[in-house]
């Protein structure tokens, strides 16, 4: 009788993936079996012995939007410069970095804030922070004039709307989570109930405002990307950063908030304290958003949703850059055809604003039909 021999299980010359990156040995290598005779005629010109590179659809997908992401920023850069470029340049690049920006703190503020509520239909918008943002511009008007909107100090003025609205933000989720245990979707309920009362108040004093005041107050409830501040960059720019280290610090509880309450919490998340982080986070991002061009609606559900059907998966190291190219790539390139080929005749913010609430629907069609 003869012993036992160990079971070998066959390789077929994989090794295990890393990264969404496959490495594969053909048959014949040398290196995992004992054959030394490497084949280096492999018909269309593939060496029998060599390494082939297979990469997953999420890093496919990156890669594609990051290509888009350089040509869209070098042909925003470039196209139709004329005179100098020391002028050029710096000019364009302010205008480059306040696009950037706002694409950055839109998609990854609404990637979050569906992770954080567990559902893909929602924005961070639903809170009433666009509402808020236009009773802040009515009451300045109402009260000050409209004169007040040109002569403020633009610091002064960001600095007030972003505090503002965090502390809009910090009442609410204050409310929420001290006490009585309550669900988060009533924290989303209570934020359209104040977005409806916004609106209100902000209709009321504007049916009292003259018609030409009203004219000129009309053009701040749009986003206006053309037409930033380059003051507020700075500061926008370290705020965001900070947000970004703190987002960072929390990138391994994202995957598992995703599954529900009740498995985070069995798998060890606490999970009270990281959702107010995670939502404080997105308010910051909001805020710094909306202050520094106007608001956006439904831009962070249109490359939230692109971004999910792109990678295929719901893996937040694939969903959150691909979301974040793809609001630069909305952007920088919107904003580049705008200016070459339309002149400006069409404001980027209504285009965005369209395609946003079309996949909304399209959204919301799809899971009544579920």
């Amino acid at each position: 009788m003869q012993p036992d021999q160990p079971k070998t299980i066959p390789t077929h010359g994989v090794i295990p993936a890393k990264a969404g990156i496959s490495l594969s040995a053909p048959e014949g290598d040398s290196r995992f079996r004992g054959n030394d005779a490497v084949d280096r005629g492999a018909p269309g010109g593939r060496a029998r012995g060599g390494w082939s590179i297979a990469l997953s659809r999420p890093v496919v997908a990156l890669l594609v939007l990051g290509l888009l992401a350089v040509i869209s920023i070098v042909c925003f850069m470039t196209l139709g410069a004329k005179g100098s470029w020391n002028f050029v340049l710096p000019f364009r690049g302010r205008k480059l970095l306040a696009l950037c920006l706002v694409a950055y703190s839109v998609a990854i503020s609404t990637v979050l804030f569906q992770t954080a509520t567990n559902n893909r239909i929602l924005t961070p918008s639903i809170m009433g922070f666009d509402a808020l943002y236009v009773l802040i511009q009515t009451s300045i008007v109402f009260f000050l004039g409209v004169g007040a909107l040109g002569t403020l100090n633009p610091q002064m003025q960001f600095g007030v709307e972003v505090l503002v609205m965090i502390a809009f933000s910090g009442l609410l989720f204050r409310w929420l989570f001290l006490g009585e245990e309550r669900s988060l979707h009533l924290l989303v309920l209570v934020g359209i109930v104040f977005g409806i009362l916004f609106r209100s108040l902000a209709q009321f004093m504007q049916r009292l405002l003259d018609p030409n005041a009203f004219n000129v107050l009309q053009d701040t409830f749009f986003a206006s990307f053309a037409t930033v501040d380059a003051s507020l960059l700075l500061v926008s720019s370290l705020i965001v950063g900070v947000v970004t280290v703190v987002a960072l610090r929390l990138m391994h509880t994202y995957d598992v908030l995703s599954l529900g309450r009740s498995q985070a919490i069995n798998l060890g998340v606490n999970y009270k304290r990281t959702i107010v982080i995670i939502l404080m986070l997105v308010s910051v991002l909001v805020a710094v958003s909306t202050a520094l061009v106007g608001p956006i609606t439904f831009f962070g559900l249109l490359v939230a949703s692109l971004a999910h059907s792109l990678v295929g998966t719901s893996n937040h190291k694939y969903v959150l850059p691909a979301a974040v190219l793809l609001a630069i790539v909305c952007l920088v390139g919107g904003q580049t055809v705008l200016e070459r080929i339309f002149a400006f005749d069409t404001a980027l913010s209504i285009i965005i604003e369209f395609l946003g609430g079309v996949v909304f629907i399209f959204l919301v069609l799809r899971r009544a039909a579920r």
